[in-house]
């Protein structure tokens, strides 16, 4: 299994003590044993258990919850990303029709799907998105559905698949702003991202992106992202705190306090999002059943 590329220096913050704001207990009751016993039983991986999400619990009880498909190994090394590296397993079709019985059996109502990059893979799996997104809509009607899409390297045919298969969002992360993306994501790159959210939108397709702070990002930096989001056609944004996961990850260089993420917040709603969700805890999931309309 790959390290994560380029060994980091050391944080500029201590990312082992967090501040008071971000020291919360998970909150545990039937709904989220219920949701986390399920996806062990069917071996299915989800973000929010993973990345031990601090607002797994409210979305697992508002019907909500996220699914990461085509395996947990993935074939890119973001310096931000706990994901494991290497090389991936084949893909499993089984996946699809335990993520249908899944949703069916949790009650869910809105779903959020997002993968690892399989760059190994000639259609870079856009071909298993396709099938899992027409079995959900075929198996369980009613269900929302956002997809949060890799790069897909900006091939235009592979995004037309995603768009004919028609999820109700299309979610495609920037992660950080244009100075640090080469120093964060691996293989991806900052224009080529905004090309994927502006090519999307041009076909009409609802989109959504979003960014960590903390990495060494300004104030401009930040502004700046939002204007090549909005000139993207890209109407709905998350911003949340990094949380560096080890010390072989990109070092933390700052934490958010709540009061700058209320200032991002209301600074992005007045240049034109329709929705942003702007705190400490933000993952790109979080409300994301309320981005619908």
């Amino acid at each position: 299994m790959a390290e994560k590329s380029n060994t980091p220096g050391p944080s500029i913050v201590d990312f082992r003590r967090k501040p008071e704001w971000l020291k919360i207990r998970l909150p545990r009751g039937f709904k989220t044993s219920q949701v986390v016993g399920l996806l062990k039983d069917r071996g299915l991986h989800t973000i929010c258990s993973s990345g031990m999400c601090p607002n797994r619990a409210e979305c697992w009880g508002a019907g909500t919850a996220t699914f990461m498909i085509c395996g947990n190994i993935c074939t890119r090394g973001c310096r931000f990303c706990n994901v494991a590296t290497g090389t991936p397993l084949p893909l499993d079709p089984k996946e699809i029709d335990d993520i249908c019985d899944s949703v069916k059996e949790l009650g869910l109502k809105h779903v959020v799907l997002t993968s690892v990059d399989r760059d190994d893979l000639p259609d870079l799996g856009a071909g298993h998105w396709v099938s899992l997104i027409k079995a959900l809509r075929e198996r369980c009607p009613g269900v929302t559905m956002e997809t949060l899409i890799p790069d897909f390297q900006g091939r235009h045919e592979l995004l037309d698949m995603i768009i004919e298969a028609a999820p109700d969002i299309v979610s495609h992360n920037l992660e950080t702003v244009e100075r640090l993306t080469p120093k964060v994501r691996s293989r991806a790159t900052y224009r080529q991202s905004l090309a994927v959210l502006k090519y999307l939108a041009e076909h009409g397709v609802k989109t959504k992106s979003g960014i960590m702070l903390g990495l060494g990002e300004t104030d401009d930096e930040i502004f700046l992202t939002m204007d090549d989001l909005l000139e993207a056609g890209c109407r709905i944004m998350t911003i949340g705190q990094y949380l560096q996961p080890t010390r072989q990850h990109y070092p933390l260089q700052a934490y958010i306090t709540p009061e700058q993420f209320e200032t991002y917040g209301r600074i992005g709603k007045q240049k034109g999002f329709r929705h942003i969700e702007s705190s400490p805890f933000v993952r790109s999931s979080y409300h994301a059943e309320k981005h619908l309309h």
